[in-house]
């Protein structure tokens, strides 16, 4: 049996993620597999992040990140921090607790391990 691909055109400036905490922080599934492996699913979306509240997240599933546009401050509770840049890849394990700041805007893709929109 034939499966298809999926395919969205541009989505690095056409997807518009939702606004998901604070004031300037959004995200948004672009796709997710969860339909086609539900015990295993992958989702991957886009990130961005706006000047103004930080983002404290702690990961219930590993996610792997590539920032596209701007820079981020990304600090874990270990005390390492980073000034990622465009073409920096991250991975986020399963249990880290991550703070996300920005002087500007940062713009990330992302996927992750875990179902669609979900934690």
């Amino acid at each position: 049996m034939a499966v298809p691909f999926r395919y969205h055109a541009k989505a690095q400036s056409t997807f518009k993620p939702p606004l998901i905490a604070n004031e300037n922080a959004f995200l948004g599934d672009v796709y997710s597999s969860e339909k086609e492996n539900p015990d295993k699913p992958i989702s991957a979306g886009f990130y961005r992040l706006e000047k103004g509240t930080p983002l404290v997240y702690e990961y219930t599933y590993d996610e792997m990140k590539i920032i596209l546009e701007g820079q981020f401050e990304i600090a874990d509770e270990t005390g390492q921090k980073v000034t990622a840049l465009p073409g920096d890849v991250f991975y986020f394990p399963k249990g880290a607790k991550i703070t996300f700041t920005t002087e500007t805007y940062g713009l990330a893709f992302y996927t992750g391990q875990r179902k669609q929109g979900g934690a």
